[in-house]
């Protein structure tokens, strides 16, 4: 293996390490000192649920959970109203692509109860401000922690 790969994937276990082993909180008491540049999770009832990488976290919070949030901005709430409504295949056309969705009164119900839903769940957080070991502890959390809504699909 690489040498450089190999210390860049040696540093992400006590990262993984250090964002389970934080105490969760909520989105609206997210600590002043919290950092922006950092690996997220969102655990519901005990069960890791979605993990995700940000420069800005407050903001990217923020997106995931406000009712004004769209379709492009509160991906993971939108992930949870295609489940909600057993409208799990993407569709790339203008009939079922996500505006389309947005649109839809049932899917747009379901859409704003799973923003609520984001903001009611734990969410712990760790630093990570270099791009590559952030793009790949997100990873090795999702994987590590098997996140039903990581797919990690090119589109």
């Amino acid at each position: 293996m690489d040498e450089n790969f190999k210390t860049t994937i040696e540093a992400l276990d006590p990262k993984f390490e250090s964002l389970i082993a934080l105490r969760p909180v909520k989105i609206a008491t997210i600590p002043k000192d919290a950092p922006s540049k950092a690996v997220y999770l969102f655990t519901e009832n005990g069960r890791h649920l979605y993990v995700g990488r940000t420069n800005h976290l407050r903001n990217r919070m923020r997106q995931h959970s406000i009712p004004a949030a769209q379709h492009n901005q509160a991906v993971f709430a939108f992930r949870l109203a295609r489940e909600q409504t057993g409208r799990t295949r993407a569709a790339y056309s203008s009939e079922g692509g996500r505006v389309a969705l947005s649109k839809d009164p049932d899917f747009a119900q379901a859409f704003s109860a799973a923003k609520a839903r984001i903001r009611d769940m734990d969410l712990r957080f760790v630093e990570e401000t270099d791009p590559l070991r952030q793009a790949l502890l997100e990873i090795y959390v999702a994987v590590a922690l098997n996140t039903p809504h990581n797919d990690f699909e090119t589109h």
